[in-house]
């Protein structure tokens, strides 16, 4: 770890696709509030608040509780047609919608039926403001849930937009688990419907968990296919595979011409990197990640792993069959079929005809829209630091093929989570937990500054999500980086809780020390983070055990796992996360 000390002032330089009904504790407050009513026409309402509004510092008090129950559960489904085991939520593939209103609390109930493994839910992007017990992640935040016990996750929605929940715990979430996270909010462009989450996965026709021996050598296996909102076609026509039982279908969805429909894309795929397009349609950007953004016109969208876009699309074309495109970069990852990830938008609900359609060229960008594109529409410039911390990523080879950050590979105790041993008065800083403490040097000392430098020479691009925050961008490029010389900007840059490290580049970030907490940053490629690309930064640590709300609830995840440890069938075997 490299640190570079100075302070600095800021100055002038540089209806659903997938849904649920949740028990809440009083009817929605979705019906016409007192100040202005959000409509078709009038998105930027949200009652007494506004797309104005900082989101950051202001939470509307909405009184609900909205609640819901979610079952782990080994299934044998058949998304594409080819039978195979998956891991899901209450037996489908995405799980069921978790839907909010802005300020409301969630409380989510999550049993562990599975036979063998534990698991944690990771509810990607919410801030979780001092609130670190519930971000889901085992080895950091919690012990993992064992099998036949609950755990009970609460949080109040402080954000709003599109996200996703999903397993945190080995590779679970490449074998299906995962589901649909909106908050309902101001938005920055009027539209009619909003058709919910669209999700966008590569799929194999073998289990990701059987997968991992082959992934951890190096070289990360080829994947079948994919799936558009979990779902796609294989062609079993004379297979005499036993699996391919047939029957997949295209995800569609239907316009209604002249209107504008609002759709939340999510990349949940294992390494896939896409580039997502309509046939026919240019898309309206008008979010990344949780972040409204000034609206922008494009005919294709970007969209690394664990990023999501809300874009609007108007039903203008000449009524016919499109082709709705995931569009995989094949510079990026293999995979046996990446012209065929495709759903249909259809003018006619009764027609059945595949798309004629033609589509755009997919490129050879491996990384993300031009950071130009992504202007937040809540404007916030970065303020006082008073270091850099530099950290080199590489690899090594141990056991396996891992990956390095400042020199050390994550791998964390499931039993031991660092959020226990800072409550318990435990020393934190195990090497392979990879911990980088963030403190304040005084009041005035608000913000930190973090880069990493791609030394692996290898030359991958690395979609980088952090925990407990969103991040500014203020640094994205190839070459080598220098704090005397890299351009930094620290003026309104693009804001959010996913983005791309260049192969060969780095990725410089600052965000608020603002949330006591250990908070996760990793490579969201689920073969890195299980080879360990990923460190934790102990934010504030001295404020962290004050923050905790439910130790009682927290100690008893560990103890039911402590007592099923004993007889666990599947050891761990990768970072942890």
């Amino acid at each position: 770890m490299k640190l570079t000390l100075f302070t600095l002032l800021t100055g002038p330089f540089f209806h659903s696709l997938v849904s649920a009904i949740p028990f809440t504790s009083q009817p929605s407050p979705l019906t016409p509030r007192q100040s202005c009513e959000n409509t078709a026409t009038s998105r930027n309402c949200w009652g007494d608040y506004s797309i104005d509004t900082d989101y950051y510092s202001v939470t509307p008090d909405t009184g609900v509780t909205r609640e819901y129950w979610l079952s782990v559960e080994n299934s044998t489904l058949a998304p594409d047609g080819y039978e195979r085991f998956v891991v899901t939520f209450n037996g489908t593939i995405p799980g069921p919608a978790i839907i909010a209103d802005w300020g409301d609390n969630l409380v989510i109930h999550v049993t562990n039926n599975l036979q063998h493994n534990g698991t944690s839910i990771h509810w990607h992007g919410i801030r979780q403001l001092n609130n670190v017990e519930y971000d889901g992640v085992p080895g950091v935040t919690q012990c993992p849930i064992a099998p036949g016990d609950t755990m009970t996750y609460k949080f109040q929605a402080t954000q709003y937009g599109s996200t996703w929940y999903h397993s945190h715990f080995t590779l679970q979430y490449g074998d299906g688990l995962l589901g649909p996270l909106i908050i309902n909010g101001p938005a920055t462009a009027d539209y009619d419907e909003d058709l919910g989450l669209l999700f966008l996965s590569d799929w194999g026709h073998t289990p990701a968990c059987q997968l991992w021996d082959t992934a951890k050598l190096g070289a990360p296996p080829t994947l079948e296919t994919g799936l558009v909102n979990g779902t796609n076609t294989w062609d079993c026509s004379g297979s005499d595979d036993e699996a391919c039982i047939g029957g997949g279908k295209k995800f569609e969805t239907v316009f209604e011409a002249g209107k504008k429909y609002r759709i939340r894309v999510v990349n949940t795929a294992i390494e896939a990197h896409f580039q997502f397009s309509i046939d026919g349609h240019n898309l309206t950007v008008i979010a990344n990640d949780l972040v409204p953004i000034v609206p922008y016109e494009t005919e294709s969208l970007l969209v690394s792993i664990g990023q999501r876009y809300d874009v609007i699309v108007e039903a203008s074309a000449v009524a016919d069959n499109y082709w709705l495109r995931a569009g995989w970069v094949t510079a990026c990852a293999a995979n046996l079929n990446p012209a065929d990830i495709t759903g249909i938008v259809r003018y006619d609900s009764t027609s059945t005809a595949d798309p004629t359609s033609t589509g755009i060229t997919v490129g050879s960008n491996c990384g993300d829209e031009p950071l130009e594109s992504l202007v937040p529409y809540l404007a916030m410039n970065v303020g006082n630091y008073t270091e850099v911390t530099e950290e080199a990523l590489s690899f090594a080879f141990t056991n396996y093929f891992v990956w390095t950050i400042n020199s050390s590979s994550l791998y964390l105790n499931w039993s031991n989570p660092t959020t226990l041993r800072i409550f318990n008065d435990e020393p934190i800083w195990p090497t392979d937990y990879n911990v980088v403490p963030i403190d304040q040097v005084d009041s005035s000392d608000e913000w930190a500054v973090y880069v990493i430098q791609d030394s692996s020479g290898i030359g991958l691009n690395h979609p980088i999500h952090l925990h407990g925050h969103d991040f500014w961008i203020i640094g994205q490029a190839t070459g080598i980086f220098s704090v005397d010389t890299s351009a930094l900007n620290l003026i309104n840059p693009p804001r959010r809780d996913v983005a791309t490290l260049p192969g060969n580049g780095y990725l410089a970030i600052a965000f608020k020390k603002d949330n006591p907490g250990a908070w996760l940053l990793h490579c969201h490629i689920a073969w890195h983070a299980s080879q360990g690309l990923a460190m934790q930064f102990v934010e504030r640590e001295a404020d962290i055990a004050v923050s905790l709300t439910d130790t009682a609830a927290f100690e008893d995840v560990c103890a039911a796992w402590d007592a099923y440890t004993p007889t666990e069938v599947y050891l761990q075997d990768d970072s942890g996360i």
